[in-house]
């Protein structure tokens, strides 16, 4: 019996080593540094979200997940505001929550709720790649207004108390 719950001590040691380590590493807040997509013929953006956009991504111990992007430039909403005015609102902000799992250099969203609600129920994958204290998050090949682009996003820690 002590044989065999030290290899599985051995196991649990060698699995926390190899995968183990990462997920600890996205545990909190992030605030959003840049954003840049880039299109399949090669063409770059670096405002795809307007002129210094603010953004928060939070990873929590228990497997769940929020993200909200406000892009820069938004104007005010005032209460007699316009449908167009509202729409633009609508257009320029983007929040999800759900859960989410790790698997390599890959993060899966799991969306529950989001303000497009086209996101509800789907899966939206991340390559994750940790570059000293900042991560960067790349999306897969996605279609934007006609458009095939990546989207590049990198996030740093929000410290405590900010």
């Amino acid at each position: 019996m002590r044989t065999a719950i030290l290899a599985m001590a051995e196991v649990f040691a060698f699995a926390a080593a190899l995968f183990g380590d990462t997920n600890d590493k996205l545990i909190g807040t992030w605030k959003l540094v840049s954003a840049a997509s880039t299109t399949s013929t090669g063409e770059r953006n670096e405002t795809p979200y307007g002129p210094n956009p603010t953004g928060f991504l939070t990873y929590t111990e228990d497997g769940r997940v929020t993200a909200l992007i406000s892009y820069g430039g938004r104007k005010p909403l005032g209460t007699l505001a316009s449908l167009e005015e509202q729409a633009e609102a609508f257009k320029t902000f983007l929040a999800y929550a759900g859960r989410y799992t790790l698997n390599g250099d890959e993060v899966t969203h799991h969306v529950e709720i989001s303000s497009i609600q086209s996101y509800v129920g789907k899966d939206l994958v991340r390559n994750v790649k940790f570059q000293g204290d900042q991560i960067l998050l790349v999306t897969p090949p996605t279609p934007v207004k006609g458009t095939i682009q990546t989207f590049e996003l990198i996030w740093q820690p929000l410290q405590a108390g900010s």
